[in-house]
């Protein structure tokens, strides 16, 4: 495989920002279940003691930071840098009963609802 670089005929502004910190989003993906909400978003490279996750009523907060390398790159596209995503769900979370894991760099929230956001099914009695 051969990588090809063209030099860019603004490197000074490149540079600059190239050196300005970036603050990144964590990009996820929420699908709802009849009992909880299921949060997964890749975090490559992170471990548990690398996260902090908090949770409030009906919102998640995710932070993290990728380590920089100190080295010069001719590509650098990896993630680097701190990362912090709050999120607002439909319905308020049970926070005692929250699980999370960490399996080849995919982070998995299972965020169990609330009793009171339950959906209740109703028996009709027959007379």
């Amino acid at each position: 495989m051969t990588l090809y670089i063209q030099p860019y005929p603004f490197q000074r502004a490149a540079r600059r920002f190239a050196e300005q910190p970036r603050q990144r989003s964590l990009g996820v993906n929420i699908r709802e279940e009849d009992e909880a909400y299921i949060l997964s978003a890749l975090v490559p490279g992170l471990k548990a003691e690398d996260l902090n996750i908090q949770i409030l009523e009906d919102v998640v907060s995710i932070e993290g930071e990728y380590k920089a390398e100190e080295a010069e790159f001719l590509l650098n596209e990896l993630p680097n840098g701190a990362f912090r995503r709050t999120l607002r769900l439909p319905n308020e979370v049970d926070a005692e009963k929250v699980e999370a894991k960490i399996a080849d760099g995919v982070l998995t929230l299972t965020l169990p609802k609330a009793e009171s956001a339950r959906p209740k099914k109703i028996k009709i009695a027959v007379h």
